[in-house]
This record gives C-alpha cells, structure tokens and sequence, in this order.
C-alpha cells in the first residue's frame, strides 16, 4: 500500500509527528509518497516525491494529512477528484474533521490491515454566472457571499430551483456542507449537521431581521444568490476560506451538490456528537 503524507510545514509540531507517522508507516510495509516541498523537512529516506498535489493524489491509495482542518481542507478537494480515500491526525487546535490526535498515531496502522472505515461527505459545486464564461469551485466545508467592506450591508435574493423564495439584508448568506456545519456556520448561529446527512444548510450572516434564521435544504435542491450592491461597495465570493471571487452586480451564484464526494476514513469510530463534545469541552469553547 502506497500513503501520501500530507504535513503544514508551517507547523513544528505537525512535522515532527510526520516524521513519527512515516517511521511507523513504514515498519509495517507500507510505501510513503510526499510533495517535493517536504523533502528538506522529513528526515526520512524512505519517501518518494512528487513536484505537485494532484501527482501525489494519482499515485497513493490514502492520504494521511498532518496539520489542523485547513490542511485537510485543501487536500480534500484534490483527494475528492482522485477518488482517494483520506485520514486527518490534528495537530491545530480544534480539528473537528480530523480522526486522530497525535497521542492517537499508533492507530494508523489499522490502514495496512483495512480495519477501518470509509465515510462519504458531500462536497459543493460553486458555479459563478458573470459576463463571462461561468466558473466552478468544489466546496468542502462552505461557500458564502457577502459584502466586501466594513459597515456596508446588501440585498440578496435567494432562488431555488429556479424561483426566488426569499430576499435578505445582510452581511452574507452562508452555503454549507454537513461537513462544513460545525465551521464558519456555527459562528454563525448554524445547527450542527451530522457529516453523514445529504443536504444544504443555509445561513443568513448578520440578517437585518430578528426572523431570518438558517434553513436546510434536500441533497437535490439548485440554489442560487444574486446581489444588489449598494454604490461604493464590493462584494465577494469565498469558498472556504482559500479562494476570494469578486461578484458584480448581475452575477449568479448557483450552489448544489457536487457530483464528487469526500471519502473520509474513521479508525477511531467514534459517534459524531460525543466526538464533536468531546473537543468542544477539550478546549474550552
């Protein structure tokens, strides 16, 4: 078995406890793959490198990321369209999409026996309609539109299926995944979603209404926002937090569910909700 070793070089931490994961890794007989950027970081001579992701994703059968939930996150989207299957160890702070904890890695070689298994989630297809060609993004936790300066609100209609069912006041309206749920959402005054749930949840950010409040909507539903921009003021599209698209007044943006999904590995089998308690109280929050 070939594993990718994906680590946030940013943290100290996260490749000390790469360099543990590929020793470990390899002492059971499984093969280690990593970008080139690693190969000053892991003191480790048993790794082939690959100059880029998507080359790293076409070669391993699983990837394992080391870091916090951004670096599972932006790993994700490329493991979703290499259809591999991926496990997160947290080295951050909260970490609500990884499985493991450092203290936990000893667990990763239940991959080499398959004593796993394998949860899909959903991903987001963010289509953007402009003058121009439209533009796609895949979405793993969240999609939002929302006014680009301090202190400026705007007008968004909200269509589904093609038909406008609700206008708001607000900062932003906020597009998530159940996976994303327990994100930006949250902050928000989301529900939380189990990961497993076929669905859209929506959220109005900052609505200029006491009686605008998060909606759900079915895995199948095509939502889309438009913007009415009041002069002097921006507004912008970001997709998890990673890529900002400016939106002009007259731009769509059409949100459904991607035709590609997230094949996340649990080894540790944890219920959602003890799980997601048990990190809360950890930490505080």
């Amino acid at each position: 078995m070939k594993i990718a070793i994906i680590v946030n070089l940013s943290k100290p931490k996260a490749v000390a406890c790469a360099e543990s994961i590929c020793n470990l890794l390899y002492d059971n007989g499984a093969r280690l793959c990593a970008l080139k950027e690693c190969e000053d970081y892991l003191e480790f001579e048993h790794v082939e490198f690959f100059d880029n992701i998507d080359a790293l994703f076409g070669c391993c059968d699983i990837a394992v990321t080391v870091g916090g939930d951004g670096t599972i996150i932006h790993a994700a989207k490329h493991a979703a369209c290499a259809d591999k299957p991926l496990i997160g160890v947290n080295v951050g702070r909260l970490g609500f999409a990884a499985d493991l904890e450092v203290e936990d890695i000893g667990a990763l070689k239940r991959l080499l026996s398959g004593d796993y298994v394998t949860e899909n989630r959903i991903l987001l297809d963010i289509e953007v309609q402009s003058k121009g060609p439209s533009k796609h993004y895949l979405a793993v936790n969240d999609a939002v539109v929302a006014h680009g300066q301090l202190s400026k609100i705007v007008d968004l209609s909200l269509c589904l299926n093609g038909e406008e069912i609700s206008k708001y006041r607000a900062d932003g309206i906020l597009f998530s995944t159940p996976t994303g749920s327990t994100a930006y959402s949250l902050s928000a005054g989301g529900p939380i979603i189990s990961p497993q749930m076929d669905c859209i949840l929506m959220t109005p950010v900052c609505p200029h209404s006491l009686f605008s409040r998060s909606v759900l909507f079915d895995g199948e539903s095509t939502l889309s926002v438009s913007a009415k921009i009041p002069e002097g003021c921006s507004c912008l599209l970001t997709v998890d937090g990673e890529v900002n698209i400016n939106i002009a007044e007259g731009d769509r943006v059409i949100v459904r569910k991607s035709g590609r999904s997230l094949k996340l590995i649990s080894i540790n089998k944890l219920n959602f909700y003890r799980k997601l308690n048990q990190k809360l109280r950890e930490r505080e929050i």
